[in-house]
């Protein structure tokens, strides 16, 4: 009996490669393990999913048995694999069961990093990365009226104007001196945090929290200034870190994730990771497009057609109604300066080398309609950096 591909996860990285797969091949033995309930939804939407009165049922797409039939694949849900043994091509799992692959998909995700808060609630902080967590940060807003979210991020961000729609008051801290600092410059940042804060959202900048304690029926948080303040929930949105413990101790060569190659392969033949848990050539990259384009690379490489990933312009659009932004930033070390343009209705950031070409952009309010015709200038492959 021929091994099958196996995929560990069942993320979004894991069934855009198992879909992108069966697309080119339908008969190689197909498996996908998971370590909740295998079933398919959309994480993007989580930060969202207020504002569009989106229950956990309801953003539960397809369930496992429902993925395993269109997949024509097996489905192990709320397994976990114990250990991976590269040079015998099997995995572990925790009931003892041993399975032999031709061909292993490392899919694992990332984990919220979590803050060295002090404080006796530090353990009840929230962080939603997916539908479990989803479930009980919904639960925890009923009767809530204020909302702390540490982390000025996209998801930061996200939930903070999505917790507007609610009636609820959220307040974000960030040490950084404006939103989204990482992809944005400070005249940019500073007019997306203006307009957020003029829809309700209240933003502490320069501070971070150092101590969450219940107080009553109140958490109370101690800030880097000495400051205090009290939030019915707290919501940690502080970025995420890739799962590598199980590539690791099977010896393959990780780093800020599981170190691929641009064809998706790790130290080890056989064994190949992408999505958030995967380090491709030397860059991690987050976001749903870059996911897609991983996944139809590797797709074509299991099915026989050694491919290499390659990312085109890849604009992330951020879900902030009350100041729409698409984002593009600039390849890291790229050399140039940001051009400014801003009017009532919003503002363009065009990060630009010394020709004048386009490496990078930042687009906010009304100015989002020019997506399109900047995307075009950007670098054919914005991200390459051979392996």
């Amino acid at each position: 009996m021929t091994a099958p591909i196996i995929i560990i996860g069942s993320g979004l990285a894991a069934y855009s490669l198992a879909r992108e797969l069966r697309k080119l091949d339908t008969t190689t033995p197909l498996t996908v393990i998971s370590r909740d309930h295998a079933g398919f939804y959309s994480k993007p939407m989580l930060s969202n999913a207020l504002a569009n009165k989106k229950s956990a049922a309801q953003l539960l797409m397809k369930s496992a048995e429902t993925m395993a039939a269109e997949l024509d694949a097996t489905i192990f849900p709320h397994t976990q694999v114990r250990s991976i043994d590269p040079a015998l091509k099997e995995i572990h799992l925790c009931d003892d069961t041993i399975l032999a692959y031709r061909d292993l998909v490392l899919a694992l995700g990332a984990d919220p990093i979590r803050l060295p808060l002090a404080g006796n609630a530090a353990d009840q902080v929230l962080s939603v990365n997916d539908l479990d967590d989803f479930v009980r940060f919904s639960q925890a807003l009923h009767g809530a009226k204020t909302v702390a979210i540490l982390g000025a991020g996209l998801i930061g961000c996200e939930f903070a104007n999505d917790l507007l729609a609610l009636g609820m008051k959220p307040i974000v801290l960030d040490p950084a001196h404006w939103p989204l600092a990482r992809l944005l410059p400070a005249e940019a940042g500073k007019h997306y945090a203006q307009r957020l804060s003029a829809a309700g959202v209240e933003f502490r900048f320069g501070v971070a929290a150092q101590s969450v304690d219940k107080h009553k029926h109140a958490y109370q948080l101690t800030l880097s200034d000495g400051a205090m303040m009290c939030a019915d929930v707290v919501l940690s949105a502080v970025g995420l870190r890739s799962r590598t413990q199980l590539a690791q101790a099977a010896g393959l060569q990780v780093n800020r994730g599981v170190v691929v190659d641009r064809q998706l392969q790790s130290s080890q033949v056989h064994i190949y990771a992408l999505g958030d848990c995967a380090e491709v050539a030397g860059l991690s990259l987050p976001f749903v497009m870059p996911i897609m384009q991983q996944a139809r690379a590797l797709a074509a490489t299991l099915a026989g057609t050694s491919t290499s990933v390659k990312y085109p312009p890849m604009p992330v659009v951020v879900k902030t109604p009350a100041c729409p932004a698409v984002l593009a930033p600039p390849a890291m070390g790229a050399q140039g300066e940001w051009q400014i343009d801003e009017d009532a209705q919003g503002m363009s950031a065009r990060f630009v080398d010394a020709a004048g070409a386009v490496l990078g952009f930042g687009l906010l309010g009304a100015a989002v309609s020019q997506k399109q015709s900047l995307s075009q200038q950007l670098p054919a492959d914005q991200f390459a950096n051979p392996s």
